[in-house]
């Protein structure tokens, strides 16, 4: 591989572990959950999921879920559903 590559890769890893440098304009995917699989999608700042659960209360587990995931990536406005709004950050034990 060629030394100007090498660089590229080095910096492809960087920003792999920069997650606030994407803003996510339109995401999609297939969550796999215990009941089935639902696909989910962001557009904009619209989250949207399949499930029934998504449908009546505008918000659901997988679509929480992947905002968890996403969350450095997220404007605020993405981060802003009914569920998610609710959600507080866990402390992490503290090692002895």
């Amino acid at each position: 591989m060629h030394s100007s590559m090498i660089g590229k890769v080095e910096k492809a890893m960087r920003y792999a572990h920069e997650p606030d440098r994407v803003r996510i304009q339109r995401f999609e995917a297939t969550f796999t959950g215990d009941n089935g699989s639902h696909r989910v999608s962001v557009d904009g700042d619209a989250w949207h999921c399949e499930c029934h659960l998504f449908e009546a209360a505008g918000g659901c587990v997988h679509t929480l879920a992947l905002q968890k995931m996403l969350d450095p990536m997220l404007t605020d406005a993405q981060r802003e559903t009914p569920l998610y709004e609710h959600v507080e950050p866990r402390e992490e034990p503290v090692p002895a």
